[in-house]
């Protein structure tokens, strides 16, 4: 099967990006939506930038944006067999005050299979790409996975967004320390980015939305990462549904850690 041209797409989510989110850069309104995030005027720009610009090239194929109401989203889903999900602006709470922490996120799925993965980060100008079975990129150079030397199954830095894990699970990886150093960087789209290039040693989160892994999970799958839900299933399904997040770069890491949580959330 023939892909949309990865180099076309990059130019297309740079431009924008420069265009509707780095001007009003930490000087934007904000409002809150029903769940409780935020939403800003650049989260909305840059969606209907990128229907329109990614409509124009590739007419083909559907969208499902993060924007949209959920039954917007769910007839998508339904009725088409390739659409681009799309987060415009990941990490909207960092963007708005001016933290240099958010991305764009692009996934192409055709037949409930994620194909074309495209995070951009517009502050660092990192572009993480990658296509199904022919490995991940950061702007062009090829990004693989590699054991590090952890001793006791201990993580270096480790990503941990604790406010949606199981209260119990949360308490005791506070308690218990098992790992040197922990952050909350405020994007999973760029969570999964920094795990794909080796920044982080391990990735834990407890509900993520379809656009916050979509592009994410193929990335580092590609760079040679291992992931799963908590409940020992693939993060992505191609439905619309939270899912829990455990990623390593190293299987034998990911097993202990697998195993570790099981025993304090059963």
């Amino acid at each position: 099967m023939l892909f949309p041209d990865l180099e076309k797409l990059e130019l297309l989510v740079k431009h924008a990006a420069k265009e509707e989110l780095l001007k009003n850069f930490g000087c934007t309104k904000f409002e809150y939506k029903e769940d409780g995030s935020l939403v800003t005027q650049a989260d909305l720009a840059m969606q209907n930038r990128l229907e329109k610009d990614l409509k124009q090239q590739w007419p083909d194929y559907d969208i499902l944006g993060e924007e949209m109401t959920e039954d917007e989203q769910l007839a998508v889903i339904a009725k088409s067999d390739a659409y681009w999900c799309i987060d415009p602006l990941d990490g909207t709470s960092n963007y708005a005050v001016g933290l240099p922490f958010f991305a764009v996120s692009i996934a192409l799925i055709i037949e409930q299979k994620q194909c074309v993965a495209l995070i951009y980060d517009p502050v660092r100008d990192e572009m993480f790409t990658a296509i199904k079975g022919q490995g991940a990129f950061l702007n062009g150079e090829p990004v693989l996975l590699s054991p590090k030397s952890i001793t006791d199954n201990k993580p270096i830095v480790a990503e941990i967004d604790l406010k949606r894990l199981p209260k119990k699970l949360a308490v005791r990886l506070v308690s218990e320390r098992l790992f040197s150093s922990q952050r909350n960087m405020g994007s999973s789209a760029l969570d999964w980015c920094w795990m794909s290039a080796g920044r982080f040693d391990i990735y834990l989160h407890g509900g993520q939305k379809l656009w916050d892994y979509a592009a994410g999970d193929l990335i580092f799958k590609e760079a040679g990462g291992k992931c799963s839900s908590l409940d020992n299933e693939a993060v992505f399904r191609g439905q619309l549904e939270v899912r829990s997040v455990l990623a390593c770069y190293d299987e034998n890491l990911f097993n202990y850690w697998f195993q570790w949580i099981n025993k304090t959330i059963e």
